[in-house]
């Protein structure tokens, strides 16, 4: 797995770089379609057989990157593969922050395979490993982590997206004396924050996307940090969608490794606009693109943050 670090970093960079004229333009389709053909197509090119376990949804519903789809040449290393072209399609269109291309990678069967619907998700860094407990109130979890980080609550930072769902508890954790600090888009971004030491985030709590929390978890066994999760089934037809995967009981915790089962893991996410890991795709005079983007790898729990420039194709 680790050998295929830079070839899934050019898969990310790619899709960024696609997506990337669409910024600021309100086009969705377009933006989504162009960074979907560009990541399937550099995908097919590298030597996997692969799997899309999440991607942009069911066969009937997407043509390209849909769950179950077979990517890569066909021969090499069996792989599950998790992805979203654009993690934050809106905040592209709309030239706002917060919008990155994303694929998150793990031997054959390692990764969750779920439906697209919502989850419950808690995430912490390394020093309170182990030490969270999703069937346990979120208030006794804040509290967990701030021994766990020596802090008093007082100094506890909460990362929750600005959504009504979320009122209850930012209410309850404000009322305790911990801050919460809100965000509009890209829980991706957020979670995996949760375990860098230097972006001083205590603790990640959320209801959001499921794919997106299959994709976090990845990051976030890269890096030796813990998250666990529920799925909330919101009808029947999901219910039974969970059983169809696999997934006998989806309203049952998740803890980190029934997310991802192997340390063999790879995460590459390349920034389109700025967010608070990765700089956005920059431009010179001669339209050549520099991109901004961080390799996590599970076996060696390390982060690296790579820049590169893209010559301009158009120019001979």
């Amino acid at each position: 797995m680790q050998n295929l670090a830079f070839d899934f970093l050019k898969v990310t960079e790619q899709a960024a770089i696609a997506s990337f004229p669409w910024v600021g333009s309100g086009k969705k389709l377009k933006a989504d379609g162009d960074a979907t053909n560009a990541m399937r197509n550099t995908l097919n090119q590298i030597n996997i057989n692969g799997r899309i376990v999440i991607g942009e949804g069911e066969l009937d519903d997407a043509p390209m990157l849909y769950i179950g789809e077979q990517v890569g040449t066909g021969f090499g290393t069996k792989v599950d593969i998790a992805v979203d072209p654009i993690e934050g399609t809106n905040s592209t269109v709309n030239g706002q922050d917060n919008a990155f291309t994303v694929i998150a990678a793990a031997p054959s069967g390692a990764l969750l395979h779920a439906p697209d619907m919502y989850m419950e998700k808690l995430v912490v860094g390394a020093k309170a490993k182990g030490k969270i407990d999703i069937n346990t109130p979120l208030t006794e979890n804040v509290q967990v982590v701030a021994e766990a980080n020596n802090k008093d609550i007082k100094d506890v930072k909460v990362l929750i997206q600005k959504r009504e769902r979320h009122s209850k508890w930012i209410e309850e954790i404000r009322k305790m004396g911990a801050k919460v600090y809100l965000f509009d888009e890209g829980d991706i971004t957020y979670a995996v924050a949760t375990c860098i030491d230097d972006q001083e985030i205590d603790l990640f709590y959320g209801i959001g996307g499921a794919p997106e929390g299959v994709v976090a978890a990845v990051a976030v066994n890269c890096l030796n940090g813990d998250m666990q999760a529920r799925l909330l089934p919101q009808s029947r037809k999901e219910y039974d969608r969970c059983v169809e995967m696999g997934i006998n009981n989806p309203g049952n915790a998740l803890r980190h490794s029934d997310l991802i089962k192997s340390d063999e893991c790879l995460f590459t996410a390349t920034g389109i606009t700025e967010n608070i890991l990765l700089d956005g795709i920059k431009t010179d005079a001669e339209s050549n693109y520099t991109t901004h983007s961080l390799i996590l790898n599970g076996e060696s729990k390390q982060l690296r943050y790579v820049k590169c420039k893209h010559p301009n194709p158009h120019i001979a």
